[in-house]
């Protein structure tokens, strides 16, 4: 004896589940662009009624975007009080640095004793871009993020990549960027010049140490808005 599914236990069609889940993505990345140029600013409600509005969507999609973004830890849910952006505190800042540290430093060794030469030429390349942008802070801050994460890219660890990619995220949150502070810029960049020397000499041992001090050397500088 067969079994038929009735229309209403039918599955929907896989073009409409893909059409739903690219929906909460579109809006997650929408509000993560807001939250990281803090026109969504740290300890701002989410107020999902006027986004749901805005963008013409219902409250579903919305509130999975927030669900993503949470777990980013970008967004902090309260009880019966809804969806705030998260707050970074001095201690937030510290761990997030303190992390950041140890996975970036672990990643620039690895890079050292297994990158191919092609790959070096890459950072270097992002190095000499840096040199370039010194008087351009907004350009060099772009270019630094760019070699820390082709490092990681390099490095070719999956689970570093998206644990560091969160990390930097939280510290996006934090407004004043530690390559703002006075004379950051200057120091950063001597930083970067000795880390890629010892990357070309493929000393993982002393890059391993020259990132770690250089990750401080930001946390440092680093204060909140």
């Amino acid at each position: 004896m067969s079994t038929t599914l009735s229309p209403s236990a039918a599955p929907a069609p896989a073009s409409s589940r893909l059409r739903e889940s690219a929906l909460y993505e579109q809006v997650a990345e929408r509000l993560r662009a807001r939250i990281l140029a803090h026109t969504l600013p740290p300890g701002s409600w989410i107020d999902e009624q006027a986004l749901a509005a805005e963008f013409g969507i219902s409250r579903t999609p919305l509130r999975e975007a927030l669900k993503v973004l949470a777990a980013e830890g970008l967004v902090t849910m309260k009880l019966r009080r809804g969806a705030y952006v998260t707050e970074v505190s001095e201690r937030d800042l510290t761990e997030v640095y303190h992390l950041l540290g140890l996975l970036e430093a672990d990643a620039a060794a690895t890079v050292a004793e297994a990158a191919t030469d092609a790959q070096l030429a890459e950072l270097q390349a992002l190095h000499d871009l840096l040199e370039k942008s010194v008087n351009d802070r907004d350009a060099f801050f772009r270019a630094n993020e760019q070699f820390h994460l082709k490092l990681l890219q390099i490095a070719d660890n999956q689970w570093t990549q998206a644990m560091v990619g969160d990390l930097r995220r939280v510290m996006k949150l934090n407004r004043h960027q530690s390559l703002f502070k006075q004379g950051r810029v200057e120091a950063s960049l001597d930083e970067h010049r000795q880390i890629m020397q010892a990357l070309k000499a493929r000393d993982g041992a002393r890059v391993k140490r020259l990132v770690e001090r250089h990750i401080k050397q930001g946390r440092e500088a680093a204060t909140l808005s």
